[in-house]
């Protein structure tokens, strides 16, 4: 689907708990994209986020490749699903 291994949905403005979740990201070794929601090109990704947070757009909501995601989730969280799908 295009959406890489742990996908990460984050806006320009990336604020507080997107910031922690993505400085935590970059000290692991999981797999995952940045994908702006508010560029225009990523139409379909903001619209699934939205899909998946009750019509809202919330950052961070990370996709995974076997079609789960989670909304706002610690470092931890995302090391661990992630482990589990290798």
């Amino acid at each position: 689907d295009g959406f890489g291994s742990g996908c990460f949905a984050a806006d320009r403005s990336c604020g507080g708990e997107c910031r922690v979740l993505l400085a935590g990201l970059k000290r692991t070794d999981v797999d995952y994209d940045v994908v702006d929601v508010d560029d225009p090109k990523n139409a379909e990704f903001s619209d699934w986020v939205a899909s998946v947070n009750n019509g809202n757009r919330i950052v961070p909501t990370v996709r995974f490749s076997d079609g789960t995601h989670m909304t706002n989730p610690g470092v931890g969280a995302v090391v661990e699903k992630y482990n589990a799908m290798r």
